[in-house]
């Protein structure tokens, strides 16, 4: 019997809004992408991966298969509808109707989730350092159908920012942005520093008019045994964080 553990995101979304974040913990998949992995791009067995997801829809009850996403450390938003196909390429959608599954995977990188105050639209993001960089949480901001005042956001478990090591020119390419930027990069070393990407995350949808985000605090790379974490480990697995409108 596998028992499955995730992260109930802690915000005032209205109550016909249902969200969850995966850990790694409580599926079939073995070595190093014990246990729970939902991605079929990253060497897993594939019968594996289907019975994960299988365990997903049946434990959390969904109203239907969630939309697996072919994501590209890119800004492109897609709206989802109920003639929508597995492996897509985009990073962010969005869905209006009840019943869509809107997801994404990660290990490392910043999942964002969106919902209005209303209950009305909702949207996940893939956002690491390059997606943040290229605009896609301003992109998903300017797609989804409503203001952004009228909306909330969560961010999702992502590396912190005691390990998220990167170059100075990364650095340099944000403050080139906004200068807002300069108080989410610690300096370490020459040519080095540590970067906070729920700062950064935070920065830009709050200079987007985004006046209500939640989350952020854990870090994949240090909780081993919830999260898995591309840097720490190379060829690991993928979680999932998801949103959906119940009628």
């Amino acid at each position: 019997m596998h028992q499955l553990n995730w992260i109930i995101p802690d915000w005032p979304a209205p109550d016909n809004i249902n969200c969850i974040s995966t850990l790694r913990r409580g599926g079939v998949s073995r070595g190093r992408y014990s246990s729970f992995n939902l991605s079929t791009r990253v060497g897993d067995r594939i019968r594996h991966v289907k019975r994960n997801r299988k365990l997903l829809r049946s434990t959390l009850q969904l109203p239907d298969e969630p939309i697996w996403l072919r994501q590209q450390h890119g800004n492109r938003v897609i709206k989802l509808t109920a003639s929508s196909k597995n492996n897509v390429q985009t990073d962010a959608v969005y869905a209006t109707e009840y019943g869509m599954v809107c997801a994404v995977l990660t290990a490392d990188c910043l999942p964002v989730l969106f919902c209005d105050r209303y209950g009305e639209c909702i949207a996940a993001a893939h956002a690491g350092w390059r997606g943040l960089l290229n605009g896609v949480l301003e992109n998903t901001l300017n797609t989804l159908p409503v203001e952004a005042e009228r909306l909330l956001c969560w961010l999702g478990p992502a590396i912190g920012p005691g390990k998220f090591e990167v170059s100075e020119e990364l650095r340099k390419k944000f403050m080139r942005r906004d200068r807002m930027h300069e108080q989410a990069f610690n300096a370490t070393q020459v040519g080095k520093c540590l970067a906070d990407i729920y700062q950064l995350a935070k920065n830009i949808l709050m200079a987007n008019g985004v006046g209500a985000v939640f989350g952020g605090g854990h870090c994949t790379y240090t909780e081993e045994q919830q999260f898995f974490s591309y840097r720490r480990d190379g060829t690991t697995g993928r979680m999932a964080t998801m949103i959906w409108l119940n009628a």
